[in-house]
């Protein structure tokens, strides 16, 4: 009897073994789970403390406006795009796109070296590629390391390009509803006049019967709202050049009008919410609806 339990023993073991053996096999033929390769997003938006959010490309370089771009058109040309190089994504798609950005604000331009160039709410986009020497007189233009924003604010016209601007400036000739060139101090001439916009750059007006944060214009019923449309917006975001201090938002009958040292904003209906349009400064004459300009003296 004693050898029949010996060798039930030695059986109940060798099959116990069996199984633990199949059990931990089983185990190590578990595959692991797929590692999903990281997608990159063609367009994306970053955020810095100083600029808020702004747009850069899948590595995470900054893009940029150019303020005189005023019609959607590219205005960088020869040596500037060699340290302001256009960007470019072919096919964009809705899933190459960050969150917080729609596809539908997206377009393309063809500047004057026959390179198509992306543009975000009617704005070419650029990179900033500063130039630096080797001591021998050669310049090489490197464009930024992901992260960096030193473009933005350049000679007044380079902005970050940013989803949110209720205010952009840009730098364009003045062409009044009457055919006629005029300066900057509304006489007839050519020259060019950095002034506001809204953020698709349509042209934006003061006017000058208004007084300090007071329109004088709108009427109650804004059955004249068609003619001289009040920049209707609570929102104040602005390029860093600007003092934000002085933007401020007052109410028009119910509703909300962008400020600017005091005078109310205005768009001008005859300009047919065309980018880079700004008859309106010789309607019905010269000066009486300014462009606002940085250093517009304050309402009284």
């Amino acid at each position: 009897m004693k050898l029949k339990q010996i060798k039930f023993a030695l059986v109940a073991l060798a099959a116990t073994t069996f199984f633990v053996s199949c059990s931990s096999d089983n185990g190590g033929d578990t595959p692991e789970p797929p590692v999903t390769p990281e997608v990159k997003m063609d367009v994306k938006l970053a955020t810095s403390p100083t600029l808020g959010s702004y747009l850069t490309d899948k590595d995470g370089r900054s893009l940029y406006f150019f303020a005189t771009d005023a019609n959607g058109q590219v205005s960088c040309t020869g040596g500037c795009e060699a340290v302001w190089p256009p960007f470019n994504v072919d096919n964009l798609t809705a899933d190459k796109l960050g969150a917080g950005l729609a596809l539908s604000d997206f377009g393309t331009v063809t500047n004057a070296s026959s390179k198509k160039q992306l543009t975000y709410k009617g704005w070419p986009l650029y990179y900033y590629a500063p130039g630096t020497g080797d001591g021998y007189g050669n310049i090489t233009n490197t464009p930024e390391a992901a992260g960096q924003t030193t473009g933005d604010g350049i000679n007044g016209t380079w902005f970050i390009a940013k989803p949110d601007y209720s205010i952009m400036i840009v730098r364009s000739q003045l062409l009044g509803h009457d055919g006629k060139n005029y300066k900057s101090d509304y006489t007839v001439g050519d020259g060019q006049t950095t002034y506001f916009t809204d953020a698709k750059g349509l042209t934006l007006y003061t006017f000058k019967n208004d007084n300090f944060k007071k329109n004088n214009y709108t009427k109650e019923d804004f059955s004249n709202n068609a003619v001289w449309p009040i920049y209707e917006t609570d929102k104040i975001v602005v390029p860093s050049l600007l003092d934000k201090t002085k933007f401020s938002v007052i109410t028009v009958f119910g509703k909300s009008q962008l400020v600017y040292n005091g005078w109310p904003l205005y768009y001008f209906g005859q300009d047919a919410n065309v980018r880079g349009a700004n008859k309106g400064i010789s309607f019905p004459a010269p000066a009486v609806w300014p462009v606002p300009v940085r250093d517009i003296p304050l309402a009284i």
